[in-house]
């Protein structure tokens, strides 16, 4: 197993990306746009042979920088590490099971003495999904977060705009309508389609800290009861549709069924970055802005 440690500043491969080596030399995924991998190649197959880890670093020239489209040189590191001896099998093991029940871990390890370990204390790498080596210089820190999800809840103009662009940056979209006219799988192609009630959609999903919530239905019966359910949860975002009175009348209600101030500001009403918007496909710009901003920034 080969992750990137540390590199340049605008690399074609961001730090804890990993590329996986056989014995035979098979291999599945990159640490680099091409420059790298050959050579990390090498050392992993040698690394299988006596066991033992590598920490790899690479100077990248102007010119090979420039290859793989960088503007320039820089440094790029790598750690090899042998399964089974230096990546214990039942580490690797652990690791499979939480990505499969979608709870995020950071893989820990110490860059010098090795001894690799799965964590939870990492919270801030894990908020901002940011791999890297802590500031003693040796501790190395690979965030494992589950893909990012969207939940839709109402099929309309906008969110046909939202689904497209949520999946270019990488998002699992699911839209909730209980209206079948509406929420189409012709009107949402390549998108997974619920007609539940929304609350119960949204539960039976799941709710956690890499999910964002965006309720567009205008209509309070859909919207209030998963709003409740997100508030409840860890989910990283929630926005709803509707005008300054529209979202004052939805927090009257929201306090009504006793939820704080505090509870409440974690909504974005009216949903979207104010940036002009216009016409649903701009509406939609502005919202993966604004979940982007709050993802990113926090």
């Amino acid at each position: 197993m080969a992750t990137v440690v540390e590199t340049w500043g605008s690399a074609p491969r961001r730090t804890g990306s990993q590329l996986v080596i056989s014995g035979d030399g098979a291999i599945e995924g990159s640490v680099s746009g091409g420059c790298v991998e050959g050579a990390v190649i090498v050392e992993a197959i040698e690394a299988l042979d006596d066991g033992k880890p590598r920490l790899l670093s690479f100077g990248v020239s102007d010119g090979d920088a420039f290859a793989v489209g960088l503007a320039c040189g820089g440094t790029i590191r790598v750690l090899v590490e042998p399964v089974g001896t230096a990546l214990p099998e039942a580490v690797l093991a652990e690791l499979v099971a939480a990505r499969e029940a979608r709870q995020a871990v950071a893989y820990v390890t110490d860059l010098e003495s090795g001894g690799p370990h799965l964590s939870r204390a990492h919270v801030h790498r894990l908020r901002m999904d940011r791999s890297g080596v802590e500031e003693d210089g040796r501790t190395f820190v690979a965030v494992h977060n589950p893909p990012l999800r969207l939940l839709v809840v109402g099929a309309v103009h906008i969110a046909q705009g939202l689904v497209g662009m949520a999946q270019s940056c990488g998002y699992d979209p699911v839209i909730i309508d209980p209206r079948e006219t509406f929420a189409s799988p012709e009107r949402f192609p390549g998108c997974e389609v619920m007609h539940d009630w929304p609350d119960d959609a949204v539960t039976g999903l799941g709710l956690d800290p890499r999910t964002a919530l965006v309720l567009l239905t205008h209509d309070p019966k859909l919207d209030d009861p998963a709003i409740e359910a997100a508030l409840r949860s860890g989910v990283f975002y929630i926005g709803a549709l509707g005008s300054t009175r529209t979202h004052a009348k939805r927090l009257e209600r929201l306090t009504e069924r006793g939820f704080s101030p505090q509870d409440l500001e974690r909504i974005h009403g009216p949903i979207g970055l104010d940036i002009g918007a216009a016409n649903p496909a701009e509406i939609a710009v502005s919202i993966m802005a604004e979940m982007t901003q709050v993802l990113r920034k926090g």
